[in-house]
C-alpha cells in the first residue's frame, strides 16, 4: 500500500540517514526558532519604535543564533538538518544586523 510506514514506527523527517540524531536535531530546531524570532523581532525594530530591551533582545538572538548555528552546522548529519540551520542562521543574521543598526547591545 502507497504511503504506509512498514515498520509502524514514526520516522523523524531530520533524520533521513536512518539513525537516531536527538542533541543535534534539537539543536537544529533550535537555531531555526531563535533565529526566526531574532528575524521577526529585527523587522519590528525596524519598522516601529521600539524599546531598548527589545534591540538588545534582538541582537541577543540573533548572535545566539548565529554561534549556535556554526556550531551544529558542524555536527549536523543530514541534509534535512543543514537546510533548516542555515535558514535560522541566515534569519539570525537579519536580525543581528537590523538591532545593531538601532545600538546593538547598548542603544
Amino acid at each position: 500500500m502507497a504511503g504506509t510506514a512498514e515498520s509502524g514506527q514514526r520516522h523523524n523527517i531530520l533524520n533521513s540517514d536512518g539513525q537516531p540524531h536527538p542533541v543535534e536535531n534539537m539543536l537544529t530546531i533550535f537555531t531555526f526558532v531563535v533565529g526566526l524570532v531574532s528575524f521577526v523581532l529585527g523587522m519590528i525594530v525596524r519598522n516601529a519604535h521600539t524599546s531598548s530591551a527589545v534591540i538588545v533582545i534582538t541582537t541577543a538572538t540573533g548572535v545566539v543564533s548565529c554561534l549556535v548555528g556554526l556550531y551544529v552546522q558542524m555536527i549536523s548529519h543530514t541534509r534535512e538538518q543543514r537546510i533548516l540551520i542555515v535558514t535560522g542562521i541566515i534569519a539570525g543574521f537579519v536580525g543581528l544586523v537590523l538591532g545593531m543598526s538601532k545600538g546593538g547591545f547598548v542603544p
